[in-house]
């Protein structure tokens, strides 16, 4: 029991103090959180003006108390008449989440601005940058250490002896990407990007700063994902997520598949696969309504850990609205995109 605790403090710790470098938020549905994986995604969405959503996920709900991790996003496309062939995105973010028995939670707000620039017919470059401020809290009452062990059980009222100085830390975050998008006819379509996160490095640490000036290390992210229709009737979404934070790596691929239901597009029916390297499969299911995107997945872990949870690792939610202004404002630049 003794060493099982003191293996437990020490996750703690290492993810109070940062050493933890998978502990950015993330969705696995991240093609429906896209400010979140790259800020030159703001107000890239030519056939509409504007979108909102919201993302909810639940994880590991069967291991100690759940993970919970929501946001609501949205972003605009502005100054299309200002510009030859190009225009500018305007977005804003905001993300929640919720971790463990010492109810760790983190606030972050998100403001960001791309500019996009049509190269001839078939090309789209796009570049954006975002600016964020970071609240995380901690309630240390929650946590117990294995210094608190008397031989028998927990004793809470034994100190702990851990140096934490804050119940708070916050910090701005800076982020940048590329996004590029090839229109290669009317029936395929290819886009990729990269984007750095945490470009100022800031620090983030409950501890005085004379025992830990932990830093976030710069996370890089790249996509690589195109849709193609079939026959008219289908259209495929192959997608393929990598991202490398520290020493950890995380991998995403699989497809999404589109099926028109009403023969113009305005409803559709939504099937997803997608494997997350060493941890998951995940299926997708969802429907679009006149421009209203609804989809939920569900993560089974296939890992070590599948054991223990009994392969229940998370479910998600995600929730897009897509629209044009009635004034017609930022339209005067259309791309070539696949549609039903």
């Amino acid at each position: 029991m003794r060493y099982l605790l003191r293996i437990t403090g020490m996750l703690v710790l290492a993810m109070l103090t940062g050493y933890n470098y998978a502990q950015d938020l993330h969705f696995s549905q991240y093609f429906h959180s896209p400010l979140l994986i790259n800020p030159a995604n703001t107000g890239f969405n030519p056939d509409y003006d504007f979108r909102v959503g919201g993302n909810y996920r639940n994880q590991w709900a069967n291991v100690g108390n759940p993970y919970k991790t929501m946001s609501v996003w949205g972003d605009m496309k502005i100054l299309a008449d200002r510009f030859e062939n190009g225009w500018l995105g305007v977005g804003a973010a905001l993300y929640k989440d919720v971790a463990g028995s010492g109810s760790l939670s983190t606030t972050s707000g998100f403001a960001s601005i791309a500019y996009h620039q049509m190269l001839g017919y078939n090309s789209l470059l796009s570049g954006g940058f975002s600016l964020g401020f970071t609240s995380k809290r901690i309630d240390v009452s929650k946590l117990t250490f294995d210094d608190q062990w008397n031989g028998k059980f927990i004793d809470v009222s034994i100190p702990s002896n851990e140096p934490f100085a804050f119940s708070q830390a916050s910090y701005l975050d800076l982020q940048m990407g590329l996004n590029y998008a090839y229109f290669a006819s009317e029936n395929v379509y290819f886009n990729a990007g990269v984007s750095i996160m945490h470009i100022n490095k800031p620090r983030e640490t409950f501890f005085d700063p004379s025992v830990s000036d932990n830093r976030i290390s710069r996370r890089y992210t790249a996509f690589l994902n195109s849709n193609i229709k079939i026959q008219d009737v289908w259209i495929l979404n192959p997608n393929l997520y990598v991202s490398k934070m520290g020493n950890a790596w995380e991998t995403v691929l699989g497809f999404n598949a589109n099926r028109d239901l009403s023969g113009d597009g305005a409803q559709q029916l939504i099937l997803g696969l997608y494997y997350r390297n060493n941890d998951a499969l995940i299926p997708m299911l969802g429907v679009e309504l006149n421009d209203f995107r609804i989809t939920v997945n569900y993560d089974a872990t296939i890992s070590s850990l599948g054991g223990l949870n009994g392969t229940r690792g998370a479910y998600e939610l995600s929730i897009v609205k897509s629209g044009v202004f009635s004034s017609g404002a930022g339209r005067s630049v259309k791309c070539p995109t696949v549609r039903f």
